[in-house]
């Protein structure tokens, strides 16, 4: 992946999940650290989270999940993904996921996981580590 510019992150809410805070305050730490961010809004499908990240070329994607479904949510984005041929989108998240199902959802493919907790920086500090210049 050769990423140029600002690293270019859509953040989504995946699912029935009606509370969006934490999103908007990723999106949010991400945007004044210099990054593009494109939020989906509440209740997108995984078909529609994967489609705006190829249509905005995306560098990342972003998963705030709290309702329960991120085992199945994250699978879907990750095979979409795949048959679209855009493995090169990083899949990360946050929201409340048990920490057993963690390494299932690292083993699937999500690159990182931000359970409640994890400071703003910690995000931008790993997105820049592992999106950005440097990772490339």
């Amino acid at each position: 992946m050769d990423v140029t510019g600002p690293i270019r992150v859509v953040v989504a809410k995946p699912g029935l999940d009606g509370h969006d805070r934490g999103a908007k305050v990723i999106a949010r730490a991400l945007r004044d650290a210099g990054m593009e961010v494109i939020y989906t809004g509440l209740h997108q499908t995984p078909e529609q989270v994967v489609d705006t990240a190829i249509q905005e070329d995306a560098d990342a994607i972003g998963l705030s999940i709290l309702s329960g479904a991120h085992n199945t949510l994250f699978a879907r984005v990750l095979e979409l993904l795949r048959e679209r041929d855009a493995t090169d989108i990083k899949v990360f998240g946050g929201g409340i996921i048990p920490e057993a199902d963690i390494p299932l959802l690292k083993e699937q493919g999500v690159a990182e996981i931000f359970t409640p907790g994890a400071s703003t920086t910690e995000v931008v500090d790993w997105i820049r580590t592992h999106v950005g210049p440097v990772a490339a």
